[in-house]
């Protein structure tokens, strides 16, 4: 993700993400065969839910477009981790009409953005199990800590769909935590003049009677906030990379021309880092460049295969986003505690694509931010000359959820890897590189996985390294 400097926004309709930093049992999980509300995790204590795990989502969705009304359902299919007696989902606003488990109603409650579902027989450890929600209302965004927008955001032609780190739930109930990875199919019908953009490839479209119904089929593993249905009058473009690659490109009219030079160079950009990182790890690639409202407040969001651009682009943006794809994407965090794993590595990519364009090298660009030289912070991530956030908090422990996108997460994560790089060698660094998303293919890890992970890979002893840069407080007083 990249964020933007935070702009003073009027009154709001929008939901505050306030709502997951307690959970909606009082704190504490429902213990015994009831599913837990909340997986425990550091920042936000309320988001996902426990006792299972999902499957499979396959989301229908209709949207009146002027009415800016969604019908949905979805249908979750997931494993039961334990005998339950009820369990629960994600589901912030909306109303539901109806639950089913396989295939038998379903009694259900709501308390906030929690809905529990009663299966009429329970589940047993192990058994696998098919929820249908069918649901509906008008979608309302999310206000998110840091002041940002996200989730369903209305706009002049559709909608804006992207879920870091909460948003997921405005659209669809699920286990709404980058800890529960999952397989998705979209059925997304719309007015025949709009285009619906999901992840993954295109498997049909349709229209009947002045609407057009999408379907897109996400076939590996993902989080529910990098999940989109962003909805518009796009100019779209197909093509291939030389391997066959499939690229879809659905860029907004009104900012086509300023992003074309950055979108240009996305096949090379994919090249370079999969030189980089190994194997590209979808089946699919592409971008969503929509024209948003100002209040949306950050510039893009790594979404899966398509990352969404929250208005015109610019290569070094296209860099990092892609190299999400890698980090955060087919690596992701176990909890948003660890979301320098994302940030950090997509921020490396972009010094080293400054690099390669004939700037200034990753070690220059470390030397420029540890001696604060405003000069050279990058505004896109907040940092437009706040030389003190870059220390303000430890990237391995951001503490609050205000600060899931703060600085240090960005900017001093990438400085660990520079530091790492400067401990280990070039040789070893760059192994790394490939092994680390390589090894952990599609799955989650935590920092202690990576840090396990390099100390395998080298006689240099990293404690140090890692107690400094990663958790240590303020700013640290030694370089390798």
């Amino acid at each position: 993700m990249n964020r933007r400097p935070l702009r003073c926004c009027g009154a709001t309709a929008a939901l505050s993400v306030a709502l997951l930093l307690s959970s909606c049992t009082g704190g504490t999980a429902v213990e015994g065969a009831d599913g837990a509300g909340g997986v425990g995790d550091p920042l936000f204590p309320a988001l996902g839910n426990g006792g299972y795990q999902v499957t499979h989502y396959g989301l229908t969705l209709d949207y009146d477009v002027p009415k800016k009304r969604l019908d949905a359902t979805a249908e979750i299919t997931a494993k039961a981790e334990k005998d339950l007696r009820s369990f629960k989902l994600d589901l912030q606003g909306l109303k539901v009409s109806g639950v089913r488990v396989d295939g038998e109603d379903a009694p259900f409650t709501r308390k906030g953005h929690k809905l529990t579902v009663r299966p009429a027989a329970g589940l047993t450890k192990g058994a696998t199990f098919r929820t249908t929600v069918t649901y509906g209302g008008t979608p309302q965004e999310m206000t998110d800590p840091d002041g940002a927008h996200e989730g369903w955001v209305k706009t002049r032609d559709g909608a804006f769909v992207a879920g870091e780190p909460a948003g997921a739930m405005t659209w669809f109930p699920g286990n709404n935590h980058p800890g529960d990875k999952a397989t998705y199919d979209f059925r997304i019908t719309v007015p025949r003049r709009y285009t619906a953009v999901a992840n993954g490839e295109l498997r049909s479209q349709k229209t009947a009677d002045g609407r057009t119904t999408y379907a897109w089929h996400n076939g590996e593993p993902m989080a529910s906030y990098l999940a989109t249905a962003t909805i518009g009058t796009f100019d779209i473009s197909t093509s291939r990379m030389r391997d066959g690659l499939p690229l879809y490109v659905a860029v907004d009219p009104a900012v086509a021309e300023e992003s074309t030079p950055a979108l240009d160079r996305l096949p090379e950009i994919i090249t370079w880092e999969r030189g980089l990182f190994g194997a590209y790890p979808f089946s699919s690639a592409g971008a969503i460049v929509d024209n948003t409202p100002d209040r949306i407040n950050w510039g893009a969001l790594e979404s899966q295969t398509k990352p969404v651009y929250a208005g015109a682009t610019d290569t070094e943006t296209v860099v990092h986003e892609t190299a999400h794809q890698w980090f955060g994407n087919s690596v992701t965090p176990k909890t948003w505690k660890d979301t320098w794993l994302n940030e950090g590595f997509a921020t490396y990519a972009e010094w080293l694509w400054e690099e390669r364009e004939g700037g200034r090298t990753p070690q220059q660009q470390f030397d420029a931010l540890f001696a604060d030289d405003a000069d050279h912070t990058d505004d896109k991530d907040g940092a437009d000359g706040e030389d003190d956030d870059r220390w303000a908090f430890p990237p391995g422990n951001p503490g609050k959820p205000e600060n899931v996108t703060g600085t240090p997460v960005y900017e001093r994560g990438a400085m660990v890897l520079q530091q790492l790089r400067n401990a280990v060698g070039d040789k070893t660094f760059f192994k790394i590189l490939k092994e680390w998303p390589a090894t952990y293919r599609h799955a989650n890890a935590d920092s202690q996985d990576f840090i396990d992970f390099c100390q395998e890979r080298t006689d240099v002893d990293l404690t140090d390294l890692f107690d400094d840069w990663l958790y240590g407080e303020g700013k640290p007083d030694w370089e390798y």
